[in-house]
């Protein structure tokens, strides 16, 4: 972390990304200090690079599990923009929880602790020893088959509600699949995905 400063914040970043030669909207920084003085004004800003979101996120995400009394470790990766979390613990199970909930509940806490904490949305995907990498797998030859199922029926199809990062493996899977669309429906968790025939 290294800290801008300047009469406004856009001066504060032109200088940190003259300095460090990341555009402007790719800094990940927090206004940290604002002065007033009688005739000047001054803003500090604290710049961070993803090394630090990684530290952040992860020492967030072990002090939870931590407060379980879970021994764990973590393992963590950006790609595409996408941090990738990968824990593996004595309880996996246990912060797997049924049908993957609590292991999605860490997802949306460490998310939001990280974007909370940097002002800025970041996407993050938690797994538990491999189990996220599964039900991909699961997903996709299921999407296969009812996209197969639909190109014959031309019904439509829709799953049960199921969290953005499993949508987007349906969708992904199918984007180009012949006669076959899908869309996502709903609002907040109840977001489901639906798979359309089209001419």
């Amino acid at each position: 972390m290294k800290t801008y400063s300047g009469k406004t914040v856009e001066e504060a970043l032109q200088t940190a990304t003259s300095e460090t030669g990341v555009a402007i909207d790719d800094l990940i920084y927090i206004v940290s200090d604002k002065k007033k003085g009688l005739f000047n004004k001054k803003i500090v800003v604290e710049v961070y690079d993803m090394a630090d979101v990684i530290v952040f996120a992860e020492d967030y995400i072990l002090g939870v599990i931590d407060a379980l009394e879970i021994e764990s470790t973590v393992n963590t990766s950006i790609d595409e923009q996408v941090i990738k979390m990968t824990i593996d613990s004595n309880h996996n199970p246990i912060l797997i929880g049924r049908n993957g909930r609590t292991l999605q509940a860490l997802n949306v806490l460490v998310k939001l602790a990280v974007s909370n904490h940097f002002h800025r949305r970041f996407r993050v995907l938690l797994d538990i020893n491999g189990y996220k990498d599964s039900k991909y797998s699961r997903l996709v030859r299921m999407a296969r088959r009812y996209g197969h199922e639909i190109q014959r029926t031309r019904l439509t199809f829709t799953f049960d509600p199921m969290p953005a990062d499993e949508r987007r493996a349906i969708h992904n899977a199918l984007n180009n699949m012949a006669n076959v669309r899908t869309e996502s429906i709903g609002e907040g968790a109840n977001r489901q995905v639906q798979i359309i025939y089209v001419e």
